[in-house]
């Protein structure tokens, strides 16, 4: 008697979602998959479309490594792949006889057109391509206020968003089955799947020095909420460890930012419980209210691409025309960390070096750019989006819009970032500075932040500034009023 054959394997497509706990689209797989008796295979695509820097696909490739080795360690398998996704999926799905593929929702425009195109080409395969959960706390195009609109800035976004995740989490997490409980798909030599992927190259700078994969990015997690206090005040001083640093974990899908919520919520409602209220009675610690604040941001940013998808590049309050200058050497000096301005050459060369920066330095540097050297904000924003390893287009492009005066905020053209201001207020005594630019660390204490006040502060190399901050301040303030007058 012919033994029937077993059901084709439900594919779950990783995106920006490389982990296996607090999955709804591996919990929407394993539904399928149980009612047929079938198995999940999770599929990560190296997308050969996507022009990545070396540094950032070593990373990449290291969260899918460190991915793999999870799944053998529960029965199951990962298939990695090479080339474009709407070539990749319908093959594989083809080859293994698959008739579902679900994803996480992704919602940059270059993502819902891929999505689509993808969906698409399966669907004239006979396979439905299915989307479960997001990659936000709260899919974008969902937070609504109770008149039911959008709200278009940050503080009414996050008093609504903030309401929205306390129902929704007190209500049913929505994050998914524990991996044990998956009926993983494990492949073997007679399975028919292409396994291509060429090998990962070595990063060109050093990549961060922290552990790749969901184990870690949650080691990280554990350990920082444990201990938050002092967050609020000291998450802007780039020289303490005050961050979460899992911005890139976040990035990646490492962890799931809905966990991060509903651990610090359930943190909340512990402490009320001990002392006798009711968690909504109580204000949320200050440490605690800034983190999901910083949460809410990563939404927000997203909300705001869902519904405008054209604010990726352009201006959403539009900048009078004629008022930047092209790029020339002074933006070779700003890419490369030698302006003579110590806090945003420390940056930079941050930037450079560990592929991450300091999210006060990001808005320094960005300043300077658009500020000082009078450049467009885009061409810095693609720098970013080049080397930074937790380089979201949503957040990226409408931080950089923010910090130009162009974006969502009501705060105009005349926010202007003193780069040495910045530098005595958030790194006091040097110690940032003197970290990434060797040439200044015979300059104790503050004297690193100012160099050209001391008569050995270039001994070293170290170059002078290349533009007086005052008068591009003065120069940036003067083209906006003329080109508006």
């Amino acid at each position: 008697m012919t033994r029937p054959a077993a059901p084709a394997p439900v594919l779950v497509w990783l995106r920006r979602d490389l982990r296996i706990e607090d999955h709804p689209a591996i919990g929407a797989a394993t539904a399928l998959a149980n009612e047929s008796g079938a198995t999940v295979l999770p599929l990560v695509v190296l997308d050969e479309t996507l022009a990545l820097s070396e540094t950032r696909r070593a990373r990449y490739g290291a969260a899918v490594d460190a991915l793999a080795a999870c799944l053998s360690d529960l029965g199951g398998s990962l298939l990695t792949q090479a080339g474009d996704p709407r070539e990749v999926l319908p093959d594989v799905a083809q080859a293994l006889g698959a008739t579902h593929v679900v994803v996480s929702g992704e919602h940059t425009p270059h993502a819902r057109r891929r999505d689509a195109a993808v969906a698409d080409r399966l669907a004239s395969r006979g396979v439905v391509m299915t989307s479960a959960g997001s990659c936000h706390v709260l899919a974008p195009g969902t937070v609504r206020t109770k008149a039911g609109t959008q709200p278009k800035v940050f503080t009414p976004f996050f008093r609504t968003w903030l309401d929205q995740v306390r129902r929704d989490l007190s209500e049913a997490p929505p994050l998914g089955p524990a991996p044990e409980d998956v009926p993983w798909h494990h492949l073997d030599t007679s399975t028919p799947h292409r396994d291509d992927a060429p090998a990962q190259e070595a990063p060109i700078q050093e990549a961060p020095a922290q552990e790749a994969g969901e184990a870690a990015a949650l080691h990280r997690w554990d350990g920082f909420r444990a201990d938050m206090a002092g967050y609020a005040a000291d998450r802007d001083l780039p020289a303490a460890d005050a961050t979460s640093r899992l911005s890139i974990a976040l990035r990646l899908g490492e962890v799931h930012p809905a966990r991060l919520v509903a651990d610090l919520l359930d943190d909340h409602a512990d402490r009320a419980a001990a002392n006798g209220e009711a968690p909504g009675d109580v204000d949320l610690d200050a440490d605690v209210r800034k983190f999901l604040a910083e949460i809410a941001w990563r939404d927000f940013h997203a909300d705001v691409l869902w519904h405008r998808p054209e604010a990726l590049w352009v201006d959403m309050n539009p900048a009078p025309a004629g008022i930047h200058d092209e790029p020339g050497e002074q933006f070779d000096a700003w890419r490369e960390g030698r302006t003579g301005y110590p806090l945003v050459d420390a940056g930079m060369r941050q930037l450079l070096a560990e592929g991450w920066m300091h999210n006060r330095v990001r808005m320094v540097t960005a300043s300077f750019l658009v500020k000082d050297l009078l450049l467009p904000w885009q061409v810095g924003a693609r720098h970013f989006l080049e080397h930074l390893l937790d380089g979201d287009p949503a957040s990226n492009n409408l931080g950089w819009q923010w910090v130009a005066g162009v974006g969502t905020d009501a705060a105009p053209y005349h926010r202007v970032m003193n780069p040495t201001a910045q530098a005595t207020r958030f790194d006091p005594r040097g110690e940032y500075v003197r970290q990434w630019i060797p040439e200044l660390r015979h300059l104790g204490g503050k004297k690193a932040l100012e160099p050209w006040k001391h008569d050995d502060g270039h001994s070293d190399g170290y170059p002078r500034p290349i533009v007086d901050h005052s008068e591009q301040r003065t120069e940036a303030l003067l083209r906006w009023r003329n080109a508006r007058a």
